[in-house]
């Protein structure tokens, strides 16, 4: 029986109701990781490697420990040989154990009394290294000439098996009948190969974590990671202890875009406790150890070749795409980079294949950034339509629109949706931009085209209906900022006919439910508001089973309507908070919603960039970026807006400014100062596009996934429109001033 809000109740969803968790951003009153002050708390620091690869020969951690206020050192040799934890192939180390993979490694650990002395014990601390060769280029790795790992048949979690170690740690292939018949078929076949670069997450809050073993052996932790659940699963096995002993307490996120889903130094901090007699212990990383070996986006290599007809219709299309893993590839839930698949495009393509290889390298390993895969694959894809519409004389938008898939049509691999909207999203994003209109030289339009699906995985909701009236959700969600807890209120206000304000939000620790995947992968708008939805429903039959027995009231003729619960045949009524008082406990529900990763709709996104290029000097500079967003129910247009504002920019940022610069494995740019994010200032003119067409979504509300889609066409939009402007083309992001001018020369 499904809830009603009264009719003197206006709709909650789709209001732009006030963050839920804004006041004490804002104030400052909201309580992050690193602000978890537990007395007795130690803190520690960790010595990383120098070197690329290198042998440890000996660690003399003596002077470390004689410094006055030390209370623990751990090196590789005091951890059980072969520790490892991973989020599906579980290769990274807790420390390193006899060779460093990566500069930044971390090699030994320090616990002390306050940050200053763990610092200078750490200085304190004598490794001898004998350095050895290392292969940092992901081409060269895959000829396995020197192994990265060559232990890794022993690692749990792979993929497949593998008769011998290799450095290509997944080979992964998606195809479509027969591409080589359909390159055949082509009249022209176009080949181009497209480079990214590795790029870091920039949240504001850098990576932390509190830990206290407990004498009865459970431990309580507190981490800014937004999926603890599964981070539980993930260090128990290693350190050999149950996951429900290890409880997860809710702090604050201040940021994540996919960074901030692993374990990271959750189970070191565990062992540092228990090295310490069980004291707290606080781990806090400065932004240079961010820069240097937290979980960055992954460098990629991805050469497409397309076979058209002089029509303009598509034969075949494949793309081999090389992502750098860096030393491990346990950063990663899925083991590889699923969003490689959006390289096969929402075109009509009869033959089609990609194929996906992740390669070990002596570089800092790489996790999940804000569509994983998916921006690499599509500014690669866009680009290259782009390039295809020219060497055929067509203009590209009109390419596009000739071959963008339609209601029921498989795309290029073989995925149907009953709903596509590509070219409404096109058009409609081409219209508002002024795309058309005359250009003064130097200006150029790009536009591009991308598609995410909602994710699927597992979210858990409880509902309770209080005695004061008041309705409480219990969630298990570490929100990392993007304003679920307020989606969340508005669902369950809106199925209750409350004001939002009569809705408050409860974040559990670890252990309220079996298991639950948080946040992450576009999931919990859509799965989110499927649980809670549930979960009222499931209080509310709880609250008519006991109107049954107190008022003898027939459970098939009540409604809830807002504050009070009323007899549909009569019209009788009373507030429903009455006969919980009675009881004297709350009515509660539960919810769970799970699957979603085959979903049957999914969300276009169309984007237009307007540049000016200075040809002398190659400056470039973004003066409007259209998007246009084929939606379902918007539950918080402000949030929503904001995914959109926020993913865009983090586009722009791919496309022309952000890259973790290597060589030979050292990364050189080490703080803001080097590492150059957008900032106020090169903010362009964003303007939405909606489409208000009805659309079809999943779930009680109808719901289609924002959080990533905004990110992934930019780029391409970006490059295709400084190919508009000046007639050369930036295959290797960023798109900077340096590569147009070297191009222009060239030209």
């Amino acid at each position: 029986m499904t809830t009603q809000p009264s009719a003197a109740q206006p709709s909650v969803v789709g209001m732009p109701v006030p963050r839920v968790d804004g006041r004490d951003k804002v104030t400052g009153a909201a309580n992050y990781g690193a602000d978890v002050d537990i007395p007795g708390t130690l803190w520690a620091k960790t010595v990383r490697s120098p070197y690329p690869r290198a042998r440890i020969v000996s660690v003399d951690a003596s002077a470390a420990r004689a410094l006055p206020g030390v209370h623990a050192v751990l090196t590789g040799a005091d951890i059980p040989d072969g520790m490892r934890w991973g989020r599906r192939i579980v290769d990274v180390p807790v420390l390193a154990q006899g060779e460093a993979r990566f500069v930044g490694e971390q090699v030994a650990a320090v616990v002390a009394d306050d940050e200053e002395i763990a610092q200078r014990a750490v200085e304190l601390v004598r490794v001898e290294y004998e350095e050895l060769p290392a292969v940092t280029d992901p081409e060269e790795a895959m000829r396995n000439e020197l192994l990265v790992n060559p232990g890794m048949a022993a690692f749990k979690g792979l993929l497949y098996e593998t008769p011998e170690p290799t450095n290509v740690v997944v080979h992964w292939e998606w195809s479509k009948g027969d591409v080589d018949a359909g390159m055949q078929e082509a009249d022209l076949v176009v080949e181009n190969t497209y480079t990214t670069p590795s790029q870091h997450q920039t949240y504001m809050e850098a990576h932390n974590a509190t830990v206290r073993v407990n004498p009865d052996g459970t431990a309580d932790v507190w981490t800014p990671g937004k999926a603890p659940y599964a981070v539980r699963s993930q260090i128990s096995g290693p350190l050999g202890v149950e996951p429900e002993s290890i409880v997860f307490h809710p702090v604050t996120i201040g940021g994540d875009f996919g960074g901030k889903g692993s374990p990271m130094n959750v189970a070191l901090g565990y062992l540092l406790s228990k090295a310490a007699g069980g004291r707290p212990v606080k781990m806090v990383f400065d932004y240079s150890e961010e820069f240097l070996a937290a979980n960055p986006r992954h460098y990629s290599k991805l050469r497409m070749r397309t076979g058209v007809r002089r029509d303009g219709s598509i034969t075949a299309h494949e793309a081999r795409i090389l992502f750098d893993s860096g030393a491990y590839a346990g950063f990663k839930p899925a083991g590889h980079l699923g969003g490689a698949k959006a390289a096969g495009g929402p075109y009509r393509t009869p033959n089609a294949r990609v194929v996906e290889d992740m390669v070990y390298t002596h570089n800092t390993p790489c996790g999940h950034m804000r569509g994983p895969g998916e921006p690499q694959a599509v500014f690669a894809l866009e680009s290259h339509i782009d390039e295809v519409a020219n060497a055929l004389g067509m203009d590209p938008v009109e390419f596009r629109l000739m071959n963008l898939v339609t209601d029921g049509e498989p795309t290029a691999l073989g995925d149907v949706f009953v709903e596509n909207r590509a070219s409404a999203a096109l058009e409609a994003a081409v219209d508002a931009s002024g795309f058309r209109r005359p250009k003064a030289a130097g200006v150029g339009r790009g536009v591009s085209v991308g598609e995410r699906p909602p994710g699927g995985g597992r979210i858990n909701s409880q509902v309770s209906l209080e005695a004061d009236g008041s309705v409480v959700i219990t969630t298990p969600l570490f929100e990392q900022g993007a304003g679920a807890y307020t989606v969340l209120q508005q669902v369950v206000a809106e199925d209750l006919g409350l004001p939002p304000d009569g809705v408050r939000i409860v974040v559990a620790d670890t252990g309220l439910f079996d298991m639950d995947q948080g946040v992450g992968g576009s999931r919990v708008t859509n799965l989110g508001t499927v649980a809670t939805h549930e979960a009222v429903e499931q209080a509310q039959g709880e609250l008519f089973k006991l109107a049954a027995e107190l008022q003898n009231w027939p459970e098939e003729q009540l409604a809830i309507q807002g504050a009070m619960l009323t007899r549909t045949d009569t019209g009788e009524s009373q507030p429903w908070s009455n006969l919980i008082a009675r009881v004297g406990a709350p009515v509660v529900g539960r919810g769970v919603a799970s699957g979603g990763y085959e979903n049957p709709v999914t969300g276009y996104c169309a984007q237009v960039a307007e540049v000016e290029v200075d040809a002398e000097t190659g400056q470039i500079r973004l003066t409007k970026l259209t998007t246009a967003h084929d939606t379902g129910t918007i539950i918080n247009p402000i949030g929503h807006q904001g995914q959109i504002n926020g993913g865009a920019m983090m586009g722009i940022g791919f496309g022309l400014q952000e890259e973790l610069v290597r060589e030979n494995g050292f990364v050189s740019t080490l703080s803001f100062a080097d590492y150059k994010i957008p900032n106020i200032a090169d903010i362009p003119e964003l303007e939405t596009v909606i489409l208000d067409e009805p659309a079809k979504g999943v779930g009680p509300y109808n719901i289609k996934a924002i959080g990533e889609s905004p990110n992934a066409p930019t780029a391409a939009a970006i490059a295709n429109a400084i190919a508009d402007a000046v007639g050369v083309r930036v295959r290797d992001l960023p798109a900077t001033a340096e590569k147009v001018r070297a191009a222009l020369q060239n030209a």
